[in-house]
């Protein structure tokens, strides 16, 4: 499957994005879905994750309540929403996707495909 991010950009502390991520090339259903995040001069680290059916979510500590996670299968298409930005939210967010049944989906070894990733900056 090929997956394209895009909806990066800049914007101020308390703002808001919306992340998209498109997919191709498969069946998206069958695919767990991720967000990663990678800040500049630190290691990919894990956001939000979606199970196939949309149903389960899961965040890090970091973004709870903050960000949302959803998926469109009809439409293949996994979604990120970003509320109440601060600076440390600042990263290439990249979409990511797993044939995995078990494991852990913190991990960016859990993944299988990537997207290129799309940068967010948030400004204080």
């Amino acid at each position: 499957v090929q997956l394209q991010a895009y909806g990066g950009g800049l914007v101020q502390a308390g703002g808001y994005l919306r992340l998209s991520c498109a997919a191709s090339g498969g069946t998206f259903s069958t695919y767990r879905m991720g967000w990663l995040r990678q800040a500049p001069g630190k290691e990919r680290t894990f956001v939000a994750a979606i199970s196939r059916n949309g149903i389960t979510t899961d965040y890090a500590d970091a973004v709870k309540g903050r960000f949302t996670i959803s998926r469109d299968n009809a439409r293949n298409t996994v979604a990120l929403q970003l509320n109440s930005l601060k600076p440390e939210d600042t990263a290439v967010y990249s979409c990511a996707a797993s044939l995995k049944y078990g494991g852990a989906h913190y991990y960016s070894e859990f993944y299988h495909y990537w997207g290129q990733g799309t940068l967010v900056t948030v400004s204080s």
